[in-house]
């Protein structure tokens, strides 16, 4: 059986995709939220006008979970160490697959550090890559990487988790996934700034570019193959975020470039994610010039034009 804890967008459109294999159970953690999507047949507050299938079961409690089911942590970055700990009794064994991106503003940890510093005896593994709940939810096809330490683990969950319009890639480089996953954010407010100011396509494109150094700068630093921020996990959910208003990232910078205020209700990963990688990037002597100038941005301590300025006035260099 797999679970998918977290009814948001993301979610419940993993939910919409896996039912097609078998049946699947979706948790909320609001008993209200459970009981408007049996009566609905929808998940009208976080993804309208997707159809539930019949065989996708909802519960606001796990007294019928088995600790040989298969969890999905869909819940967002900042909430997963509470949602685990509430529920660290449960899930102690399982095997847990993180979908959310990011980096926690507290520990600077991400989420497959957070499960196995809680759920020691858990199988950690994360789901990540390029992909919009809405997409997914219509059955549009995608590829994603699940990256497991566990081989054999890996290998079955890459079987449970492929479904007509999801493609499992394998690897067990936990760590250049998470990251690529949670760096890509930061940079997608980036270019969203970008657009916002109107400062054009060609500075977004050069902006991705050296973004994606930077990501792999870090990355390689904490230990991850560089191949792995190459795929899929990285550059390939850079590029989607960089470019489509689809992304949340992508739209909180549109609005900071415009100088517009953006919906507070609105989770936005990367603008906790940035200040964490910033503080990381400073104990680590890592130069990352762009995540420096996006938390400037981010925290109201830089302008648009002073952040363009600080970037282009650097030292020359190779590149």
């Amino acid at each position: 059986m797999i679970t998918v804890m977290g009814a948001g967008a993301f979610g419940t459109a993993l939910a919409v995709s896996l039912s097609r294999n078998g049946p699947v159970r979706l948790w909320a953690h609001d008993a209200r939220h459970v009981e408007a999507m049996q009566r609905t047949g929808q998940n009208e507050r976080r993804l309208p006008g997707v159809p539930l299938p019949t065989n996708i079961t909802f519960c606001a409690g796990l007294e019928t979970f088995s600790s040989e089911d298969t969890v999905l942590l869909a819940v967002p970055m900042q909430r997963l160490r509470g949602v685990l700990e509430g529920h660290r009794g449960v899930l102690s064994q399982a095997r847990l697959v993180a979908c959310c991106k990011g980096m926690e503003l507290s520990t600077g940890k991400g989420p497959v550090q957070i499960v196995q510093e809680i759920c020691h005896a858990a199988t950690p593994a994360i789901l990540t890559g390029p992909s919009f709940a809405a997409d997914i939810a219509k059955g549009l096809p995608t590829a994603l990487t699940l990256a497991c330490a566990d081989v054999r683990a890996g290998e079955a969950l890459q079987q449970a988790l492929t479904t007509p319009n999801l493609r499992i890639y394998r690897t067990s480089d936990t760590i250049g996934a998470e990251l690529g996953g949670a760096l890509k954010n930061v940079m997608a407010i980036g270019a969203g700034v970008v657009m916002g100011a109107a400062l054009g396509d060609s500075a977004r494109a050069a902006l991705m570019t050296r973004g994606f150094a930077e990501m792999t700068r870090m990355a390689v630093a904490l230990g991850a193959e560089p191949e792995t921020l190459a795929g899929l996990s990285g550059f390939g959910d850079l590029v989607l975020t960089c470019t489509s208003e689809q992304s949340r990232n992508y739209r909180f910078g549109l609005s900071l470039g415009r100088n517009e205020a953006f919906d507070p209700s609105v989770t936005v990963e990367g603008a906790a994610t940035a200040r964490a990688v910033h503080e990381k990037a400073q104990a680590l002597g890592l130069e990352m010039p762009i995540t420096t100038a996006i938390t400037g941005l981010i925290s109201g301590e830089l302008q648009v034009d002073q952040a363009m300025d600080m970037l282009l006035s650097r030292p020359l260099k190779e590149e």
